[in-house]
């Protein structure tokens, strides 16, 4: 009994040994993976422990097994509580970087603003906005303040001017994403909703945006203009409907060039607001860049217009909700445009349901004017003008429902074929106009889903293998992220607490004063004969400086089955 006693004593003896050897090995390991020196104490510590747990134990052969396992457990459950501990204490103090840290809004801004600092609102939180992406590479990091308020160094400087009636919930997303990309001015010319005191209330109150009101004044000032009296615009007056809205847009563009001019902006861009420019192309997603890389001898960049393929009959938000576009005529092979043209049309008049000849920027120089919507020109020269390769402008064209009947609403033509022509200029309004005037509600839903909505999920992914139709998401992104980062209700909260009626009516007063600055020099318009016949001698002694103008850019639909001859020739 007493050999067995002492044999197992001797095993005991050994096994100790052995974990007693093992233990100094484990805590070196940890001591030289964390290479802190306050953690090699606490191992340190430990490894204190286990020693004396071993020499307590050796020295006395009556100690129980029971005794020792609890011990090691003991040991075994503080060493990861340690180093737990330890951890959160290294990260709570900043000892860790933690990657998604490292592109703060604070060191980083719009692309191409790096000499704008953000402005402090007292009731906005400095976390209101931050960045969309997370990532080593960031496309787009932006302000966490939502006025984005920008100095007049930067370069270029672009203005976009537009002509609505739409509300907020439309002006605002897309004023804000071209202040994302590098807008710096716009120029509304409001009428209807947008001339609301709500909304111009609240448009007057964001930086670099001037307000000007259709009003009576303004009309008279604009009947004055010297394109008013010119022929290049004369066939589109007089006329309802689109030839109105054509004719407003070119009077008010003119008006715009002399205020960009005294606002000594670089590049001014004519975009309506349910287009939204997309500066592919350039690598940090910024309008600006894009347009400083461009030549000093071009004059004019044209950006081939995309449009919008909705997928659903029931889009509210199309900024935040539609992904899928068109791609353009220009951006595509020719044997793939033609080839896939039935299919891409789906029984409609044309490859797309509006305009596809895009829309173009122009550099602010002497004898800028416009030339319609969609273009500008130049008294004294022809302009040099590029196509851009990968940019583009989406427009998102009867992409909710409800604008089968706006359009219908804001026109007062009879719906036959032969009234519509003197309205619209292309074939697909004019079928929307007439569906909208005469169908009921549930055969109006049954044509825009046949016409407009596309639901046939095959054909869709045919048409986006062959490059006909894509997918383009940072418009989408962009805004969500301004939406979420609560700008848009900042804007307005804003807008509610530091203005008055006294104080918006002085606003139209001052922005009256502007419009007859635009009009100065402009010669008046008679209804004489001697006044026609000044106009016309003006008109034959400037053709004979210059070559002839061009007439107006109307809004055209791309190229039909009818040119694959001359394709093919």
């Amino acid at each position: 009994m007493e050999i067995l006693k002492s044999v197992r004593i001797k095993h005991s003896e050994n096994q100790l040994k052995k974990k007693g050897k093992l233990l100094p090995v484990a805590v070196f390991s940890f001591s030289i993976l964390f290479k802190y020196e306050c953690l090699g104490r606490i191992l340190q510590g430990l490894l204190t422990m286990a020693g004396g747990l071993h020499s307590s134990l050796r020295p006395q052969p009556s100690s129980s097994h029971q005794s020792f396992t609890s011990k090691l457990l003991l040991l075994l459950t503080l060493l990861p509580l340690t180093l737990a501990a330890f951890a959160f204490l290294l990260q709570w103090r900043g000892g860790v970087t933690d990657p998604t840290t490292r592109y703060s809004p604070d060191a980083h801004q719009f692309p191409g603003m790096e000499s704008s600092p953000p402005t402090t609102i007292g009731h906005a939180s400095q976390s209101d906005c931050s960045l969309l992406g997370r990532s080593s590479s960031p496309s787009f990091p932006y302000y966490r303040d939502w006025k984005f308020n920008f100095e007049s160094d930067l370069k270029p400087k672009i203005a976009i001017t537009t002509s609505t009636s739409a509300g907020l919930d439309q002006i605002l997303p897309w004023m804000f994403f071209h202040k994302i990309i590098g807008v710096t001015t716009f120029y509304l010319f409001v009428e209807g909703k947008a001339a609301s005191a709500e909304v111009s209330r609240v448009l007057e109150s964001i930086p670099g945006v001037k307000v000007i009101y259709r009003t009576r004044e303004l009309e008279e000032q604009q009947a004055r203009s010297r394109i008013w009296n010119e022929t290049w615009l004369a066939s589109f007056f007089y006329k309802p409907c689109n030839y109105e809205l054509f004719v407003k847009q070119s009077l008010n563009m003119e008006m715009a060039i002399v205020m960009a001019r005294n606002d000594n902006v670089d590049w001014i861009i004519h975009l309506d607001t349910d287009e939204l420019l997309h500066p592919a192309g350039d690598r940090e997603y910024s309008l600006r860049q894009l347009l400083l890389d461009i030549p000093k001898n071009v004059d004019m960049v044209v950006f081939p217009n995309y449009e919008s393929s909705v997928e659903r009959d029931d889009i509210k938000d199309p900024f935040g909700e539609v992904s899928m576009f068109k791609k353009n005529y220009d951006h595509l092979p020719k044997d793939t445009y033609f080839g896939m043209y039935k299919e891409s049309t789906r029984g409609n008049p044309n490859y797309f349901l509006t305009y596809g000849n895009g829309k173009s920027a122009a550099r602010i120089q002497d004898h800028l004017r416009p030339n319609g919507a969609h273009r500008w020109h130049n008294y004294m020269k022809t302009p040099n003008e590029i196509k851009l390769e990968e940019a583009a402008v989406l427009h998102y064209t009867y992409a909710k429902f409800s604008d089968l009947t706006s359009r219908r609403d804001r026109c007062g033509c009879k719906p036959t074929k032969e009234d519509v022509k003197r309205c619209f200029m292309l074939e697909f309004d004019r079928a929307a106009f007439i569906i909208a005037s005469t169908a009921t509600e549930e055969e109006m839903l049954n044509w825009y889903r046949e016409h407009i909505v596309w639901g046939d999920k095959a054909l869709n992914l045919k048409l986006l293998r062959k490059g006909i139709l894509t997918r383009i998401y940072a418009p989408m992104v962009i805004i969500q992220g301004l939406r979420e980062s609560r700008v848009f209700s900042s804007v307005v909260a804003s807008a509610s607490e530091t203005s008055t009626r006294d104080k918006f009516l002085a606003s139209v007063q001052r922005n009256n004063a502007t419009r007859a600055v635009a009009s100065v020099s402009l010669p008046s318009r008679r209804s004489d004969r001697s006044a026609v016949s000044q106009a016309v001698a003006r008109k034959l002694l400037e053709d004979t400086i210059t070559a002839a103008h061009e007439a107006a850019v109307p809004p055209l639909s791309p190229p039909v089955m009818d040119d694959i001859v001359m394709f093919e020739a």
